[in-house]
């Protein structure tokens, strides 16, 4: 079973396999509407849609950043309502660069279900291939969802303050890694969150930078050679990943695991949670180490 990335053809030999379950998680953040509207118009056979803000994140408040984690209760009850159990196999899939798709990778994944890989290429990879779209509305029998969540996948905004004010990141104990492009990660050119900057002390891996010309993720080899650059001789467990939301952190994550490096974390809250408090540390341009 695949666990972490799926070519269009093999996901095309198991549309009508009740123990597969395909996810659309195509979104856009200044179109928070778009995506279903897309599913709508044309779809990957059987493809459920799984929305950003409603099935993949919990409530905001005045505490969190704009995309906390759902409870475990209603995470569960979602991939339950979605026809998932421990026998099924879940694709899931975007509108090509796999940011979203890896998103429900991870939520499966920090709830104890291996069995569910990103579509690599997304949609547009799925079209390219001459592979058929749909627009039928999709139902599945829904199934029971036991979630085994995995200890220490996740680093709170209050453990994180703690190490970063102990000193963790300039000792090399942990490796913060954010998502952002670089000039968001610089402060340069922040369009979504009130204040622009980085958590001092981290380093910047733009998740863009784990993809080809198509949208696809990289060939493991050139991953492992390009996080070695950003790991500089560190192990995978020392990394924590985040991003503005806690989203596109998880496709550094998927990267991260397709390229062997596995034990890395997720700050889920990041950087919009992060500076939801004036007095935690805010640092701007390039990296300073």
């Amino acid at each position: 079973m695949p666990t972490t990335l799926i070519e269009p053809a093999a996901l095309s030999a198991h549309l009508a396999d009740p123990d597969w379950a395909i996810v659309d998680c195509r979104f856009e953040l200044a179109r928070p509407a778009w995506g279903a509207l897309a599913w709508a118009a044309g779809h990957i056979p059987n493809a459920l849609y799984g929305h950003l803000d409603r099935d993949l994140s919990g409530p905001r408040t005045a505490l969190t950043g704009r995309h906390p984690l759902p409870a475990i209760a209603a995470l569960s009850a979602t991939f339950g309502r979605w026809g998932i159990d421990e026998e099924v196999q879940v694709v899931a899939y975007d509108q090509g660069v796999g940011a979203y798709a890896a998103r429900l990778w991870w939520l499966l994944r920090w709830l104890g279900h291996e069995q569910v890989a990103v579509l690599d290429g997304g949609i547009g990879a799925w079209e390219r291939a001459g592979l058929p779209l749909d627009t039928a509305a999709t139902v599945r029998a829904p199934r029971r969802f036991t979630a085994a969540p995995a200890e220490g996948l996740v680093v709170t905004t209050p453990a994180l303050a703690r190490l970063v004010a102990a000193g963790a990141l300039t000792r090399g104990e942990l490796t913060l890694v954010d998502a952002r492009s670089a000039d968001r990660f610089a402060g340069e050119n922040e369009t979504l969150d009130p204040v622009a900057g980085h958590i001092p002390g981290a380093r910047n891996h733009p998740f863009s930078d784990n993809l080809d010309a198509h949208g696809r993720l990289l060939a493991a080899p050139e991953l492992r050679r390009r996080w070695a650059g950003t790991l500089r001789e560190r192990p995978a467990q020392t990394l924590i990943a985040m991003c503005g939301s806690g989203v596109t952190a998880c496709h550094n994550l998927l990267a991260l695991e397709a390229a062997g490096l596995t034990g890395a974390r997720l700050y889920a809250g990041s950087w919009s949670e992060w500076i939801r408090d004036p007095a935690r540390p805010v640092a701007r341009g390039a990296e300073t180490f």
